[in-house]
């Protein structure tokens, strides 16, 4: 065909066609069914490239034209795809916007629709159909230079914007991104210090971050326990305080918006009998797959990041601490380009002018504690319990770091962080109430007596209670290690291990079935042994010591029981008889107490004919009777095993990992771009060029 041809055909009506009979069908149509035929390719042109993509991309045709492909007419037109892939990297390489945007439009389409599709051999089969497998590292670098010049130079951010979505698509292609081998150019081709410049960057910070962040979260997964993964790597090694602090802002925000969020919809329904009603029947008609809770999932994705960041960087402990200046909305990300980005829910909402100041916190570190009582307040759902071990996990990593825990325990360093407790039938919600500025140490253990104290229930996984407690038992440590005394009410806690204890010996049928609920009981004896061993060295005073005794004594029956039952499973010889056989040991000091100061008592109220003794009267009798009091030095009860996640926690990483790329593969928006919007940003931006 003539190159005039070519023009006329792709680009004008033919000599014969009526336009007042044509159907009205875009230009950008008839050129996607004509390649996708193989009609012509319109190689000899010169100009046809440049002319097509100034049109503007069809992503919904494109895609639904791949999609009703079969596997083996779409393996057939592997030659047209690889030729079109290889025009629109062409592109990247130019000056003109309009043509660039379309490109990346089209690109994200043709590898949206392939991964879409049930081939045999996916890794291949998708380079293949894609790129071409020959050409596919060249052509993969050179597209990747390109995206990178786009995140970092001076073009417009709804370019930028939709480049990141593009690496965001082709890193979510599946489920599992280990088994995705299109991340593996990703590797190759490292981008980690483009992603820095951009955290560090207030301007591109500010419209980029938060994609950046949730890519970067996403890549850091990909096979990091088969190979050396060079984004974690180069993760660990960062030392660059302004891309830390960049992070950090994005996660401040993120968080700090959630909280705010959740106060002023706990307002809203707190209008009464009728709006609990209206709210109960509009919950009934909400998809499990509604657009709100995937929103919501590609949220844990920056909560991974925080984990990882955490986990891998000592040097971003001194980022959580860094207090963010609550007037200023410099960090916070106004999506206000003609690209439409993900619709993030309340959780990366408009503006901080919007949240009452005396309601912000005033660092990571506070706005995390705070998003952890709003995410474990009710459990509906798998997914709400893995985001809430994720942020038991994360939370566990801090308290076994040293500076974490100094900066805890600080008491110079105080904040007014709001724990939200679950609304119970003795207890009506609590809103707009402020905290009491305490050191943070004193915050996460309300969290974790909140948590343990308000959902003792047989569906929720018993490890989470493990993790509960085995902060408490850090934070104690530490503070036994280093003669800290708080200034804290401990009564709370300690009733709180002994119901989790109790909530644990009643369902032994039903959860033993399910886990190790030993080691959690063991864990709680623990906190028990360190208060009573070396509780002189960091309670507040002597009558917290007491009342320590009192509640023992008080709650002996519990004890009792658990004796009872390990001696059982201890005699038994079953697979609990090790784990059994430590509570056994983990009992000795508590019972000695029990039955110690069990004969005092019976004895005074003897002598007081019998009667029954005030709570002042018993611990009268327990201040009067400490010298007669043996108990065994128990060794060892500070040294704890230090979290690491493999091979423990795997396969609950591979699966969060998982949750979160599928929901971050569905909110990723391309047919809304708004091509007047764009025209405008693009127009008003010319003339600075």
């Amino acid at each position: 065909m003539a190159a005039a041809g070519v023009s006329n055909r792709y680009f004008s009506l033919q000599p014969n066609e009526d336009p007042q009979k044509m159907p009205l069908r875009e230009k950008v149509i008839k050129i996607y069914e004509s390649l996708l035929e193989g009609d012509d390719l319109p190689q000899e042109k010169i100009n046809f490239w440049d002319e097509f993509f100034l049109l503007k991309a069809n992503v919904v045709f494109l895609e639904s034209t791949i999609d009703n492909y079969h596997e083996s007419k779409l393996i057939q037109k592997k030659g047209i795809i690889n030729f079109l892939f290889a025009r629109c990297c062409d592109v990247l390489n130019g000056t003109s916007w309009i043509r660039m945007t379309n490109s990346l439009q089209t690109i994200c389409a043709l590898v949206r629709s392939i991964y879409r599709k049930k081939l045999s051999n996916f890794g291949f089969d998708i380079i293949d159909i894609l790129i071409g497998f020959d050409e596919s590292e060249v052509r993969m670098q050179n597209m990747l230079h390109s995206i990178q010049s786009i995140l970092l130079g001076a073009f417009p951010v709804s370019l930028q914007n939709l480049s990141l979505k593009l690496l965001l698509i082709l890193s979510t292609g599946r489920d599992n991104v280990s088994q995705n081998t299109m991340v593996e150019y990703l590797m190759l081709n490292n981008l980690f210090d483009c992603f820095m410049n951009i955290l560090a960057n207030p301007k591109l910070r500010r419209h980029l971050g938060y994609d950046t962040l949730l890519l970067l979260g996403i890549l850091m997964n990909y096979r990091k326990y088969d190979t050396s993964n060079v984004y974690l790597l180069k993760l660990s090694a960062l030392d660059d305080e302004v891309a830390l602090r960049g992070m950090g802002a994005i996660l401040y925000n993120m968080l700090s918006n959630r909280c705010s969020d959740f106060e002023n919809s706990v307002v809203e329904n707190s209008g009464g009998m009728l709006s609990q009603i209206t709210g109960l029947i509009g919950s009934l008609f909400v998809s499990e797959d509604s657009d709100i809770d995937y929103s919501l999932r590609t949220n844990e994705g920056l909560i991974l990041a925080l984990y990882q960041v955490i986990h891998q960087n000592r040097n971003f402990m001194t980022v959580l601490c860094h207090s963010h200046d609550k007037s200023s909305n410099e960090e916070v990300p106004k999506y206000s380009t003609p690209l439409v980005v993900p619709q993030l829910g309340s959780l990366v909402t408009p503006s901080m002018s919007a949240v009452p100041e005396s309601h912000i916190p005033a660092n990571v570190l506070c706005s995390f504690l705070t998003s952890i009582s709003i995410i474990t307040r009710q459990f509906k759902d798998a997914h709400q319990r893995n985001i809430a071990k994720l942020c038991f996990i994360t939370l566990n990593c801090l308290v076994e770091d040293q500076y974490a825990n100094a900066y805890f325990h600080d008491t110079n360093i105080q904040f007014a962080v709001n724990i939200y407790k679950a609304p119970m039938r003795h207890r009506k919600e609590v809103v707009n109430k402020i905290a009491t500025p305490n050191s943070l140490a004193c915050a996460i253990l309300d969290l974790m007596t909140e948590f343990i104290a308000s959902h003792l229930v047989k569906k929720l996984p018993t490890d989470l209670y493990g993790f509960a407690v085995g902060i408490i038992r850090r934070l104690i440590s530490y503070q036994k290690k280093h003669r800290i005394r708080l200034n804290y009410d401990w009564q709370p806690l300690w009733t709180a291990l002994i119901y989790l204890i109790k909530f644990l010996l009643s369902n032994e049928a039903t959860l033993i079935a399910k886990a190790d609920i030993f080691a959690t009981i063991l864990e709680a004896l623990t906190i028990f042994n360190l208060f009573i061993t070396y509780g002189d060295t960091f309670l507040p005073n002597p009558k917290e010591y007491d009342e320590l005794y009192y509640e023992i004594i008080r709650m002996h029956q519990v004890f009792d029981n658990v004796h009872s039952m390990s001696l059982r499973h201890t005699n038994e010889n079953g697979i609990w008889k090790e784990s059994s056989t430590k509570v056994t040991r983990a009992l000795v000091n508590i019972r000695s107490i029990i039955s110690h100061f069990t004969l005092k008592i019976d004895y005074f109220s003897a002598s007081h004919d019998g009667q029954s003794l005030t709570s002042e009267q018993v611990l009268s009798v327990v201040r009067n009777n400490y010298d007669s009091l043996t108990l065994k030095l128990q060794d060892s009860l500070d040294q704890f095993e230090r979290y690491a996640e493999k091979p423990k926690h795997t396969s609950f990483f591979t699966q969060l990992v998982r949750s979160i790329t599928s929901a971050v593969r569905r909110t990723i928006p391309l047919a809304n771009l708004d091509y007047q919007l764009l025209l405008e940003e693009y127009s008003s931006l010319e003339t600075d060029r």
